[in-house]
């Protein structure tokens, strides 16, 4: 049986607008903790995995690797120790509590954005030079394993939108919508055309499969991404049992299906969930074992030309594992390589091999399944409405097209102000452009 595994790279936009100055210092800590610790895997254990990389994330991390990015974390590393302030002290202790010498603390800080795939040294000139190293290479180490066939890679809509509803946002119908509609297909286009001209200027070729934003999916956004060029893309089987509207026929799980020229596959939410939720819990080989049972289940019932899709975070689940889930990944991919049972695959071989798929009438929806994360309540619906009376005056304006992102609507009201905030500056910035003042 077929075996491929997504792992999906994004982080949202924390650049405040017209400027290099980052608010969050996410970009830097998982550039250089978990993407560089994926292509490590991917190099060392031979398993062919297929890296999703969004467009604004594969930006930020240019920025940080051209030295641009002005991070208010990494500048507290670069302090001498003794002319920390109080508040650079409190931001390095976020990355390692309890520690009262400033010097002390900027290593063990630091240590922290590192993955233990590598030795960690214990100087901080070292680490800084070692980071430094790890982001300025990062974007070309995985150009060179896609150009040498070991990894596919996949991309997003550029800025990560929930791509249905910038269509239209009645795609959310069954949701309390917002009185003011927002209905721009033309955005939608363009944030999946310009994807695949971004990467493939990154990445020397345009990548062949799509993973959607949040799996957002509808018969338009399969359209979209058909025209643009794309062969394929990759949702949850929440969207595959709603496109049906019957009880789930799972060997229909196990073979493409398509919608307006795109072919579709869809992952296995169980046996992707217990990889970024679960499994931390259990030591590595209990925890692979059982994987491989699971898969072994699904076998019998597909038969050997079956195939299960796995998609996930490749960078959240990590923090939660021993060893930021190393001994996890390696007898992983070790053990499904080495099993007769399975064959590791890209998604790219799917294709070529099970041909295009059986039609199916494709029902918007997205990984949770409804649209309810982003839209429905009084805060989603009134960052929905200041998008729409933005979007109307400015039109498809750089600011604008960030300000569409889904992460935005994913935290309204969920108690994270700096989202908001840098949602309402982008916003902001737009007017002000269309005034022709400078941001």
């Amino acid at each position: 049986m077929d075996v491929a595994i997504l792992w999906h790279f994004h982080q949202p936009v924390y650049r405040k607008p017209g400027t290099r100055e980052y608010v969050l210092p996410w970009v830097n800590f998982h550039s250089t903790k978990n993407y560089h610790q994926m292509a490590r895997l991917a190099e060392e254990t031979g398993y062919p995995c297929t890296f999703n990389i969004v467009p604004c994330l594969a930006e930020q991390i240019r920025d940080y690797a051209d030295g641009r990015a002005e991070d208010p974390v990494q500048r507290c590393f670069e302090r001498r120790p003794e002319s920390l302030a109080p508040a650079d002290l409190e931001r390095l202790r976020a990355f390692a509590p309890g520690e009262a010498d400033p010097a002390r603390l900027q290593v063990r800080a630091l240590q922290s954005f590192l993955s233990p795939i590598d030795p960690i040294p214990e100087d901080l000139d070292a680490l800084l030079h070692g980071q430094r190293a790890l982001l300025s290479g990062l974007l070309d180490r995985f150009r060179k394993l896609s150009e040498e066939g070991r990894v596919e890679i996949m991309t997003t809509p550029y800025y990560h939108p929930l791509t249905p509803l910038l269509f239209d946002l009645r795609a959310a119908e069954g949701h309390e919508l917002p009185s003011v509609r927002f209905a721009y297909p033309e955005d939608g286009r363009l944030h999946i055309d310009r994807a695949r001209v971004f990467m493939d200027g990154l990445f020397g070729r345009p990548p062949r499969g799509l993973w959607p934003s949040e799996g957002g999916v509808s018969r338009e956004v399969a359209a979209a991404a058909a025209r643009s060029g794309f062969e394929f893309a990759v949702t949850d089987e929440n969207v595959l049992w709603r496109s049906l509207g019957r009880a789930a026929d799972r060997k229909r799980l196990y073979a493409p299906s398509r919608s307006e020229n795109l072919t579709l596959f869809f992952r296995d939410r169980e046996l992707s969930d217990v990889i970024g939720f679960e499994y931390h819990r259990w030591n590595a080989r209990d925890a692979v074992a059982d994987f491989l049972s699971r898969l072994e289940a699904r076998r019998r019932e597909g038969g050997d030309e079956a195939f299960v899709v796995v998609a996930l975070d490749g960078e959240n689940a990590w923090g939660s594992y021993r060893d930021n889930g190393v001994p996890f990944l390696r007898e992983l991919f070790g053990r499904i390589l080495a099993s007769p049972a399975f064959r590791p695959v890209f998604f790219a071989d799917l294709l070529d091999a099970r041909g295009r798929g059986e039609d199916l009438d494709l029902v918007p929806g997205t990984w949770l399944g409804s649209f309810s994360k982003w839209v429905g309540s009084p805060a989603k619906n009134e960052g929905w409405t200041a998008l729409a009376e933005a979007r109307q005056a400015c039109g498809p304006v750089e600011d604008i097209l960030i300000a569409e992102g889904s992460d935005w609507f994913w935290w309204f009201g969920e108690g994270q102000p700096v989202f908001d905030e840098l949602f309402r500056a982008y916003l902001a910035a737009a007017r002000a452009r269309g005034r022709g003042e400078t941001v």
